[in-house]
């Protein structure tokens, strides 16, 4: 390529970033850095009256976490800044009146009573009323009034439009790098608005200059942007500047039946559409990050909704989708949304990560009062941290309470893993309910979201985030004392989720309190008394690993001609409390002799 690429993700900061903005972004972010050029990020909010407050700060936060961050945007590389357009009106004025002083463009002061008027007329004559070289001569225009008149209600204070002169009985022959050639009959097109009396230009006045300024090589953009390629190329026309390459992508579609994927879809299938949560006033809108995704597995998936390299690998990399994307291998059909296939993305990514990595995140999820009772059992040098977590827990109820805090209590009863942590406390709040909904967070990140909270109690809040920050550092500093590392190794295969770790794992931290109803069928007349005999061989074993707890027992199953079932099923029940899990000789060493036999007399009592 000649000059240098430069691609931008141009977002409206309107809402929460759709997963199918973040795919534009993705596959602009994978053609700037496969031809070593530029991404770079511009917020398109000219249409102030669709503002909503956060939407920028949730658009920049979900491309930081999913790594595809852009090389420049706001505060950052502002080489042809302003990035925000509302910060660059001054600078499209001056392009509108370029317009109308080449004849490309003109003014129209047709009310909104007027416009709406001759819509209704076209109706009942069952046409439809379009604002072309049809009618423009004929309507409240500067190419009708005269130049003196047009600049006196101008000057009186009138509300204007300027609207594009499309020109008429032309061919355009477009060329997409995605779709190929594309034809489009001006005569069909309608004479655009493109700047208004309040001072402010519309997206396609705004969106063309900047990319002129910006040197913006190549657009890549969704497919529903393609009815606008011939006004904007006409656009450059008209100003007599080059007009960068156009890619517009496919449509992401429903999983169930046709049309583009909506948050309708995702909330009736219960899968996310957005990539981090959006929390409005009705509620929240579940995002890719809260629900447990890996970043790396959302870029991985997204990358193949339209396009593949012409293989069969389906797990790539950023830097190896950066080597291997090519423009001209995605698709012009729009790619079916699959929740499923998003899942096993996950479980592979899930797969991939190091055992020591999924306990630290693991352990967020740990009832907090099962935690506890684990650290007990690491011994008398692990005991101090039970006490601290006792105390911090207490605490926070004391503290919540003095922030107007009613129902404090609460806290202190907490059963529940740590990402619930915010449920149970929008509970507690009124005059803080939003900053403590906020609150979806590991221990490490209790302390930092709970200074957001206070506001005359500074001081208190302070104290608690300094405790729970080191209470959450020591906490992760004993997962290697409580086998959870070795936990994780045997149930990360059955899991696609770190949150899927508790419910795979709970009897590793907790005897069973209820037995499967089904499995209680292999427990027989003869069990308890096999079971006591089980006990006393295990008793017995010294070195209490797996390999050798199942050579013994197994030993004593063959020399007293017992069968595997007669055993092997009542015992995993007991450990278990139903007949599921990984190997039970790893289940027997991770719990430990005491344990087991505790479990064993339980279930020998109980069933």
């Amino acid at each position: 390529m000649s000059k240098q690429v430069r691609v931008r993700f141009a977002p409206s900061p309107t809402g929460p970033l759709h997963i199918g903005g973040v795919r534009t972004a993705l596959f602009n972010y994978l053609f700037a850095k496969k031809n070593k050029g530029v991404f770079f990020l511009r917020i398109e909010d000219t249409d102030q009256n669709r503002f909503v407050h956060g939407a920028e700060e949730y658009i920049m936060e979900a491309l930081e976490w999913l790594g595809i961050s852009p090389d420049e945007t706001i505060g950052k590389n502002e080489k042809f800044g302003p990035y925000k357009q509302s910060e660059r009106k001054h600078l499209y004025k001056q392009y509108a009146d370029e317009l109308i002083d080449s004849g490309n463009a003109y003014y129209a002061f047709d009310t909104a009573e007027a416009l709406d008027f001759h819509r209704k007329q076209h109706e009942e004559q069952g046409k439809t009323f379009i604002y072309n070289h049809h009618n423009r001569e004929k309507l409240d225009t500067s190419l009708v009034i005269s130049a003196g008149e047009t600049a006196k209600r101008i000057a009186a204070g009138e509300d204007f439009v300027i609207r594009f002169k499309t020109p008429v009985n032309e061919t355009l022959v477009l060329q997409d790098i995605i779709r190929g050639e594309v034809k489009f009959e001006t005569n069909l097109l309608d004479d655009k608005v493109l700047f208004k009396s309040d001072g402010m230009p519309t997206y396609h006045l705004a969106n063309i200059v900047d990319d002129h300024l910006m040197e913006t090589s190549h657009v890549i953009r969704g497919e529903e942007w393609l009815p606008s390629m011939p006004l904007h190329v006409l656009l450059y026309r008209a100003f007599g500047w080059e007009a960068p390459e156009f890619a517009h992508l496919p449509l992401i579609m429903k999983p169930i039946g046709n049309g583009k994927l909506s948050k309708r879809d995702g909330d009736k299938m219960g899968f996310p559409v957005f990539p981090l949560d959006w929390k409005t006033a009705e509620g929240i809108s579940s995002g890719y990050r809260e629900k447990g995704f890996f970043p790396e597995a959302v870029i991985n998936f997204l990358a193949l909704l339209g396009w593949n390299d012409g293989t069969e690998q389906e797990i790539f990399s950023l830097e190896e989708l950066v080597e291997k994307f090519d423009l001209s291998r995605v698709h012009k059909a729009g790619a079916k949304f699959d929740p499923e296939k998003n899942k096993w993305f996950n479980h592979q990514y899930l797969q991939k990560q190091s055992d020591e990595s999924l306990a630290k995140q693991f352990v967020n999820y740990i009832p907090l009062k099962d935690l506890t009772k684990k650290l007990q059992k690491t011994g008398n040098e692990k005991n101090h941290l039970i006490d601290e977590l006792n105390i911090i827990m207490g605490d926070l109820g004391k503290q919540l309470q003095k922030i107007g805090k009613e129902n404090a209590q609460v806290i202190s009863n907490l059963n529940i893993p740590m990402n619930d942590l915010g449920k149970q406390l929008q509970k507690i709040g009124k005059e803080n309910a939003q900053a403590i909904s906020n609150l979806n967070i590991s221990m490490n990140d209790l302390g930092k979201q709970l200074q957001e909270i206070g506001k005359e109690n500074t001081q208190e809040i302070s104290n608690l985030s300094a405790t729970m920050l080191d209470l959450g550092k020591q906490l992760q500093n004993s997962l290697k004392d409580l086998n959870i590392n070795k936990t994780i190794s045997l149930i990360k295969e059955r899991a696609d989720f770190v949150s899927d770790f508790w419910e795979l794992s709970d009897f590793f931290f907790q005897a069973p309190t209820a037995y499967d109803e089904k499995a209680k069928k292999n427990w027989k007349e003869e069990t308890p008394s096999l079971m006591q005999e089980l006990i006393s061989v295990l008793g017995e074993i010294t070195d209490f690993t797996s390999l050798n707890i199942e050579t013994i027992v197994k030993d004593w199953m063959t020399k007293n001609e017992i069968g595997m079932g007669k055993v092997m099923q009542p015992f995993r029940l007991s450990l278990v409390g139903a007949l599921k899990g990984p190997h039970l000789f790893d289940i027997v060493e991770l719990i430990g002799k005491e344990e087991t036999i505790a479990r064993i007399n339980k279930a020998i009592v109980s069933l």
